[in-house]
């Protein structure tokens, strides 16, 4: 028997869920630096950057500090790409959540409850997307650090994908990002299928490969 329960969101959720989101978005940011890191153009800047120093300064200490301080300015750029997205999302559905989400048709939000405590929430809302009328489209699923491993991710999602088969709809999307890497292996394994890729509207976006991941479960009946 599972220790965690899915029900609908309420009130007193608020200040949790958005802490849960905040917390679940912001901690793909070491991974994506390292997928930054891992870039050919990225590391062709470093080493140029790193022998251009030695050739004018001749000193190796100088070289490595100079290294040091732009990998410190790619962390807390990357990091900022992920700020952004959650001062964006903060401020706009996450702010009324009970107005956006639990008052309109064909949107809605979930929570998972593991003694009397909120430990996962999702959402489910139309899509938005070209082709997509019929579809409903998951977003803001995170489970805390501490139940993950539980099944619980798993439940959030067959719990959209019922909503959307309840309506009638033909297929379930969401889109993610490559620092959340442990994520895309739980879509494929629900049958999930990889769409196409998009990047982030922000000026660093695309240096540093912050993309966003479409992907479409069929809903077969």
């Amino acid at each position: 028997m599972s220790d965690y329960t899915i029900r609908l969101y309420k009130d007193c959720d608020y200040d949790i869920v958005r802490e849960l989101f905040a917390e679940g978005t912001l901690e793909h940011t070491r991974v994506a630096f390292k997928h930054g890191l891992s870039l050919t153009h990225i590391r062709i800047f470093l080493l140029a950057l790193f022998l251009v120093t030695f050739f004018i300064t001749g000193s190796l200490t100088i070289s490595f500090i100079v290294l040091l301080l732009v990998f410190t300015a790619m962390w807390f750029g990357t990091r900022d790409l992920y700020d952004h997205y959650v001062r964006h999302s903060l401020a706009n559905d996450m702010l009324d959540i009970q107005k956006f989400y639990m008052q309109r048709d064909g949107y809605c939000f979930w929570v998972a409850e593991s003694l009397g405590k909120v430990v996962g929430m999702v959402v489910a809302i139309p899509s938005a997307h070209p082709g997509g009328e019929n579809h409903i489209e998951l977003r803001r699923m995170s489970v805390a650090e501490s139940h993950r491993g539980r099944g619980i991710a798993k439940a959030l999602c067959r719990t959209v994908i019922d909503f959307a088969r309840q309506r009638g709809c033909s297929a379930v999307v969401l889109e993610t990002t490559l620092g959340h890497q442990a994520a895309h292996g739980l879509y494929k394994g629900m049958g999930f299928k990889w769409q196409h890729s998009t990047f982030l509207k922000h000026p660093l976006a695309k240096y540093v490969d912050f993309k966003f991941l479409f992907y479409k479960y069929d809903i077969t009946t």
